[in-house]
């Protein structure tokens, strides 16, 4: 008689055990199948985007951070779902998750912002490594792009950090992104000048290897000051070479311009005394 009844206690425990061992076993090899698929399909998704990244041409660090954080991101609201679909109480887990990200944000606003102006500059590109810019009121050229900073060397050789926050917010003149550039190169001739003489002086100067034949050198008279006529040449040349010709204008046109009698005036101004007399 014992041996029947532990049976029969065995039975109607089985019973109301079996039901909740084959729903949570049901409910926890879908949570282990859902996890696997998952995770594979997390990694999959993440290598992708790196590569969608790198299709920008964004730098290798970008790609690789980009990729890393949507991977995180994503296996752990994987995890977050497989929790919930056994049977966890996930509510006050995302809650503590979302007030510990707001915390860290208020915290870190400052360098979350450089991280993202960082990150829209790598992404799309502003200014390149070994160009020159001008951003900020710092003209240098670019010696490295960083998630937080930009590095400027100065044209006198001194090195800029630029946060990139207010970086990727200002404007931004790059000279290096175009291959070509206009001088405007301006000089003052006297009054009594043969103003056809000077513009062709300054055409003939443009008759340089380093000047672009199209467009055209042009010499133009473009303003009537106080104390001089300006004339203008306007030219284009390659980028790398504008500072060149620059320097080339600015060492020959005096000599130039006197071999042929014009002459480049001082600024003048001219005063007017009037003397009272005594009776007045």
């Amino acid at each position: 008689m014992d041996l029947t009844n532990e049976v029969d206690q065995l039975v109607r425990q089985s019973q109301t055990w079996l039901p909740l061992i084959m729903q949570y076993s049901s409910r926890l090899l879908l949570a282990l199948l859902t996890l696997a698929v998952g995770w594979w399909i997390t990694n999959k998704l993440s290598a992708r985007l790196g590569k969608l990244v790198g299709l920008r041409n964004a730098d290798l660090a970008l790609q690789g951070f980009i990729s890393t954080l949507a991977n995180i991101i994503m296996k752990i609201l994987l995890l977050v779902s497989v929790a919930s679909m056994i049977g966890i109480e996930t509510t006050s887990f995302v809650a503590a998750i979302g007030a510990a990200g707001l915390a860290i944000g208020l915290a870190l606003q400052g360098s979350l912002a450089n991280f993202a102006g960082g990150v829209l500059i790598l992404l799309f590109r502003p200014f390149r490594i070994g160009d020159w810019i001008e951003a900020q009121g710092v003209s240098g050229t670019v010696d490295s792009i960083q998630i937080f900073h930009t590095v400027l060397r100065t044209g006198d050789n001194k090195t800029v950090i630029m946060p990139n926050g207010s970086l990727s917010n200002g404007i931004i003149t790059n000279t290096n992104r175009q291959p070509t550039r206009k001088v405007v190169f301006d000089v003052g001739v006297d009054y009594e000048a043969d103003l056809q003489k000077a513009r062709n002086v300054l055409l003939e100067l443009a008759k340089d290897p380093r000047v672009l034949p199209d467009p055209a050198p042009q010499a133009v008279i473009s303003t009537l000051g106080d104390s001089s006529i300006t004339v203008s040449l306007r030219l284009w040349t390659k980028t790398a070479d504008y500072w060149d010709v620059m320097f080339m204008l600015n060492e020959h046109t005096r000599d130039r311009l006197k071999a042929e009698g014009i002459d480049i005036p001082f600024p003048q101004r001219v005063i007017r005394v009037v003397q009272e007399t005594a009776a007045q």
